[in-house]
């Protein structure tokens, strides 16, 4: 069912959720992708789609963020769910957060609301070596 252990890495946002929407959201993760800073970077300079989204608290964004990035809390709950129920899901989403665990999380979140293209930023903002506001 699951190609390896990385891809249920961020199984525990979800523990808090119905049996069967818990099934539905492991089904989706498989379609996440980890990219590495030079994939995700690359990847996002390349796609006419691209949507950047920094998913950390309002504190880490005031310490710097990339440029033209989206901030949307991933620790607003269903604050957050509904604000990316806005979102245009034939987009790409290249997510991050402080070091690529929420980020991942937030990537699953939208593989479950429908959305094909979302690109968690392994080691996230922490380790990114492109253009920022820091």
């Amino acid at each position: 069912m699951l190609k390896n252990e990385s891809e249920v890495l961020h199984f525990g946002f979800f523990s808090s959720i119905s049996q069967r929407n818990v099934n539905f959201v492991l089904l989706n993760i498989v379609s996440m992708a980890d990219l590495t800073q030079q994939e995700w970077a690359s990847q996002l300079e390349n796609d006419k789609d691209a949507i950047v989204l920094d998913v950390r608290t309002q504190d880490e964004v005031d310490e710097g963020y990339i440029p033209e990035a989206i901030h949307l809390d991933i620790h607003k709950g269903q604050e957050f769910i509904d604000e990316i129920k806005k979102l245009d899901p034939e987009k790409s989403y290249y997510v991050y957060c402080r070091s690529g665990g929420r980020s991942g999380q937030a990537c699953s979140v939208m593989n479950s609301l429908g959305f094909k293209k979302a690109y968690n930023l392994i080691g996230g903002f922490s380790e990114w070596k492109g253009p920022s506001t820091q």
